[in-house]
């Protein structure tokens, strides 16, 4: 059997899992599988990847069972992804695992707890979830006994790292020159594999947003109506079912513009690739972002963006809780400042405590965090 067979249908733009940069810490290669399909592997076995299911979306976990998790939304984003790349030509593996560790290193309770811990952390480096979760999988994650951290590869570790400040990616350029930080001071792109992830991101959450909106009872079918993207295909969903109402029509009309978002993105994309026609990988990094909607729909989506973030990401109901939810991570990082022998051993022991209370929190899921800030304060202030 060969080793690392090159995947099938591979544009000369992807990237080639038998040219990677490599790992930090050199391994053999194995025998069945691409060295992107073994970072995908090492991220699905992580203890980080296993919390996500306990990690705020938008509603937080204790909110309801059927509302979208970290680690749910993770796997819509890995789908999405994936349903664009093949007809791309770009690598699949790379673009799951890649999807599958975007979110490593978010807070327990979403936005609302990255948030209230980079305003902790503003005299000590702040803090940047993308960061963190390229830390997760360089070096907080203990699984291994040659080195911290999950080893993965240079790609996988680029399209990691969506957003850094310069500050933080000249930080990263000192430790590892010519790494993932240098792209962020030359201002250059990452792979079309992390672009891709990144748009996927937007389509996956956009849409079950939408859900999970609807199921709360915080938006209906009726304010729906007033976003261009979502009625189009609820009224396609109609015409072709006139009886549809309810939940089936909720979800036919996400599935149609789901569909509709992917077939645009890949239409718009293949017209960019054909008229830059880069050579290689490194080739398509030099270009300004090819993963694109087509003007309509980035109209089309920046709209439903701007309705969600009006009427579901600021509802007041959502509000008072992520407010809650703020005052905890707060309380918490100041109750381990102040006695940094409550944390675990692991991070006690270390020599940056403000670090490592950030790195302790950042890790937790949400229901580990209400218990310890009840545990250190006395109080609750989440069931």
């Amino acid at each position: 059997m060969p080793l690392n067979p090159r995947p099938m249908s591979l544009a000369a733009y992807a990237c080639d899992p038998a040219h990677s940069r490599g790992r930090r810490h050199p391994e053999p290669t194995a025998p069945t599988r691409t060295e992107f399909q073994r970072d995908r592997d090492r991220i699905v076995h992580s203890t980080a990847f296993r919390r996500l299911v306990y990690k705020t979306q938008v509603f937080l976990n204790h909110e309801g069972d059927l509302f979208r998790t970290r680690l749910t939304h993770s796997l819509e984003v890995a789908q999405l992804a994936r349903s664009i790349a093949r007809p791309l030509g770009l690598n699949e593996d790379l673009v799951e695992a890649v999807a599958l560790a975007h979110d490593l290193g978010h807070t327990p309770f979403g936005h609302a707890g990255q948030d209230a811990l980079d305003d902790c952390m503003a005299t000590h480096g702040g803090f940047e979830h993308n960061l963190q979760s390229l830390r997760v999988v360089d070096q907080l994650e203990e699984r291994y006994p040659a080195f911290d951290g999950l080893n993965l590869s240079f790609e996988t570790r680029e399209g990691i790292l969506k957003h850094c400040s310069r500050a933080n990616a000249q930080r990263l350029e000192a430790q590892e020159p010519g790494g993932v930080g240098r792209r962020f001071l030359d201002r250059t792109q990452p792979s079309l594999e992390a672009q891709l992830c990144n748009l996927a991101d937007e389509i996956a959450y956009n849409a079950h947003d939408i859900d999970d909106g609807v199921r709360s009872g915080l938006l209906t079918l009726e304010q729906l109506e007033q976003v261009s993207l979502f009625d189009r295909f609820r009224r396609e969903a109609l015409a072709a079912h006139p009886q549809l109402q309810g939940r089936r029509l909720l979800y036919e009309s996400i599935r149609l513009m789901l569909s509709a978002q992917v077939y645009d993105v890949i239409d718009a994309t293949a017209l960019a690739l054909r008229r830059h026609a880069p050579a290689s990988a490194d080739a398509a990094r030099l270009l300004r972002p090819v993963l694109c909607f087509g003007e309509a729909m980035r109209q089309e989506s920046q709209a439903l963006k701007t309705f969600l973030l009006r009427n579901l990401y600021r509802h007041p109901q959502v509000m008072a809780t992520t407010g809650r939810a703020k005052t905890v991570v707060r309380e918490l990082f100041a109750a381990y400042m102040a006695d940094p022998a409550q944390l675990q051993a692991g991070f006690a022991s270390r020599g940056d405590t403000p670090r490592a209370v950030a790195d302790y929190i950042a890790g937790m899921t949400d229901r580990f965090a209400a218990r310890e800030h009840e545990r250190l304060t006395g109080r609750r202030l989440l069931p």
